[in-house]
């Protein structure tokens, strides 16, 4: 009995001893120290961040605001004037809007010793003013906008300053997830503001952010007033400028973002070159590849081409719904975010080889020559002045359509801009309404309007605003 009972035990804790594991160690590696004072070592970052600091400057900007007077919305209203009285009526000195100035604080970052600075289009747009204090130097630079790209968040602006800091720009290509960063900013000007952390994500796209994106995700807090201020790496180049964060809150939630060194290069020295950006054009609507359309290509990667614009450089090339363009002069592309970034770089009437797959699974090249990028250009640059003070307009040109999202079928004139406490605003306009009648004569072009304008100095502007149409009474008889 004894013996079955020893058995049976046996069998038992053969049972319930766990199977043989092997855990891999970590190769064992000297600690790097850097050394201190009196013989003791501490690691320290300090001589390292020294000079990036140099190149960080606050950016402050303000702007007029105008905000609607409820009291003048509330009189407006008949059953309101009614209830009151007629002696209400008599009143008639409220104001439409209430003017204020709105002040906002960023970040920048010095990029050459003459004082030319890039931060982010977000902290200087719209902006009447913009002042620059640089820590050490006791004076605040009044700033200009040198250029601007709303488009990936990117800005230039000008001090007149000489022997200034700039910083050194690292390729931020050769970035891995896990290297260690210092996110470096000027928010409130009095000081810079250090923090650290790693890369944890790289080539982060479809944020929401801007049109183009190729983020890098950092743990490295970005505060209220960092962006535009500068990501750098362990020995303190340039990998980054700091722009946004994902937050509930409104603080840092460990999920910031940064643009790229080498796309913030090149759209800066375009700026500073020529003012403006003009991207290439290809002319097509793409999406990725799903489970689905894996099993159609033998190619795994690339933008499925979902279709293509008419008189378009694709379409005229011979690029077709269904095609699926795996490289752009020899460089593979991996989605279709991939293709947008890399058009989008390159300039107008540049010819590029574009090679595809079809649902065959026949490989073919296409010679392409880009177009110039729809809204590319400074849309307001062709805006007319009206005869009506505070108003802007400009044709409809297919960019201006495109732009828009304006159907073919609709004629007349877009209204571009309307300055705040104009005539314009007092009459009703709104930015985005297309005139398309003068009286009795309809509008299709700024020709049509102004002949129409200078035959009656009153009359009925008739507007489309979405789906409806508006009368507005005008009367350039009284100033």
């Amino acid at each position: 009995m004894k013996k079955i009972l020893q058995i049976i035990l046996f069998a038992i804790l053969a049972v319930s001893l766990p199977a043989k594991v092997t855990f891999q160690n970590a190769k064992e590696v000297n600690q790097r120290v850097v050394p201190g004072q009196d013989g003791n070592k501490i690691l320290s970052y300090y001589k390292i961040l020294k000079d990036p600091q140099k190149s960080i400057v606050n950016v402050s900007t303000t702007k007029k605001v105008y905000i609607n007077n409820q009291m003048y919305q509330l009189y407006q209203n008949p059953f309101f004037r009614n209830f009151f009285g007629q002696g209400f009526n008599q009143n008639r000195q409220i104001p439409k809007k209430f003017e204020r100035k709105s002040y906002a604080l960023g970040s920048g970052v010095i990029v050459t010793s003459n004082g030319y600075i890039v931060t982010n289009n977000h902290v200087v747009a719209d902006a009447d003013s913009i002042k620059v204090s640089i820590q050490g130097i006791d004076k605040t630079f009044k700033a200009k906008v040198v250029g601007t790209d709303p488009k990936t968040d990117i800005a230039v602006i000008k001090i007149d300053a000489k022997n200034l800091t700039p910083i050194k720009f690292a390729d931020s290509s050769k970035l891995k997830v896990g290297d260690i960063v210092f996110a470096i900013g000027d928010p409130f000007g009095v000081g810079k503001s250090i923090t650290s952390g790693i890369i944890s994500a790289l080539n982060k796209n479809r944020v929401g952010i801007n049109q183009y994106e190729n983020f890098i995700q950092t743990d490295a807090s970005i505060n209220p007033g960092n962006s535009g201020g500068a990501l750098v790496d362990s020995r303190g180049a340039l990998i980054g400028i700091n722009s946004a964060i994902i937050t509930r809150s409104g603080g840092n939630n460990g999920i910031g973002f940064a643009i790229p060194s080498n796309m913030v290069k090149k759209i800066a020295l375009t700026l500073i070159n020529n003012g403006k950006i003009v991207r290439g054009y290809l002319g097509v609507s793409i999406s990725d590849l799903n489970a689905g359309l894996k099993t159609i290509y033998k190619t795994n990667h690339g933008a499925f081409v979902l279709g293509t614009q008419k008189g378009m450089p694709a379409a005229k090339a011979g690029i077709k719904r269904g095609d699926l363009i795996i490289e752009v002069n020899s460089e593979n592309i991996k989605d279709s975010n991939d293709l947008k970034n890399l058009i989008g770089s390159m300039k107008p009437d540049e010819e590029i080889k574009v090679k595809v797959e079809r649902e065959n699974h026949s490989i073919k090249t296409f010679k392409v020559k880009l177009a110039k990028m729809p809204g590319s250009t400074s849309v307001a640059s062709t805006a007319k002045i009206s005869k009506i003070k505070g108003l802007k307009l400009t044709n409809l040109t297919k960019n201006i359509r495109y732009t828009y999202q304006i159907p073919d079928n609709i004629k007349g004139v877009l209204v571009l801009e309307v300055e705040p406490n104009s005539k314009a605003d007092d009459m009703g306009f709104r930015r985005g309404d297309i005139i398309v009648q003068v009286n009795s004569k309809e509008i299709k072009s700024l020709d049509d309007y102004d002949n129409a304008i200078s035959k009656s100095k009153k009359g009925i502007i008739y507007v489309q605003r979405g789906e409806f149409i508006l009368p507005l009474v005008y009367d350039l008889t009284k100033k």
